[in-house]
């Protein structure tokens, strides 16, 4: 007479009781890529096994379970929305030394902050973590950005004077901003409570047309080397 076949179970389960622990140490050893099945590494806490062979890493200290902040660089031509999807293991920069080791759940609930324009280039953020995206948010306005703008034509004359005292749109002063050259062709702003958006409609104000735009800094935090389309995680020391 054949024996039943083997009554499936959720791998969390099993992992708390071979380890032991509880059932989120267990959910979170799986998530961190610790457990393996017959050989392979499994993430879904609710894989159901039966027999097959599981084996976990509980010499790997488990991470604190803290809310993760993206910071990418996003390519000219792309637009914010787009990046989301393209936060993988594969396109998280070499360079990262946050210690923070990637996780499915950091996908979840992820929200774009301070969106660069479409053929704008930079510094992009994804933040789950209340506090960065209350900061980013509420604090905009008085958050410094950095910003190097390529540029074509000759600038009226007082036209970075202009610049830096503010400009007047509609009737209104814009905040004043630091211009300064960089070379022939580039110019740096350090922009508060003025929006990416804003940088080709100022620079036409004065007689320049804007070819490009990359952003390098959002308040104390700089793009630095991370290249174009990677992304590496804030560090737990960083502040914005």
């Amino acid at each position: 007479m054949e024996s039943a076949p083997e009554e499936k179970q959720r791998l969390s389960k099993l992992v708390a009781a071979m380890v032991p622990c509880s059932r989120r140490e267990a959910e979170q050893y799986i998530a961190e890529g610790r457990v393996r099945v017959d050989g392979a590494v499994v993430e879904e806490p609710q894989f159901r096994v039966a027999g097959q062979r599981v084996e976990v890493d509980t010499q790997a200290r488990l991470q604190a379970t803290e809310p993760a902040t993206f910071l990418v660089h996003k390519p000219a031509g792309v637009d914010t929305m787009e990046l989301q999807g393209q936060l993988v293991a594969a396109t998280r920069w070499e360079g990262d030394d946050s210690g923070i080791r990637r996780v499915k759940s950091h996908a979840v609930g992820l929200v774009p902050l301070l969106p660069l324009p479409r053929q704008a280039s930079g510094l992009s953020v994804f933040s789950q973590d209340g506090r960065i995206v209350r900061k980013l948010k509420d604090d905009a306005d008085t958050l410094e950005q950095e910003l190097l703008a390529e540029v074509t034509g000759t600038i009226a004359p007082n036209g970075l004077a202009r610049l830096g005292r503010g400009l007047v749109f509609e009737g209104r002063a814009m905040p004043p901003a630091r211009v300064s050259w960089q070379s022939e062709a580039r110019l740096r702003f350090a922009l508060k409570g003025i929006a990416p958006e804003w940088v080709p409609w100022m620079c036409a104000q004065v007689g320049l047309q804007l070819t490009g735009l990359r952003r390098i800094r959002i308040g104390r935090v700089p793009m630095a080397q991370l290249p174009p389309g990677q992304w590496r995680y804030l560090r737990p020391a960083e502040r914005f």
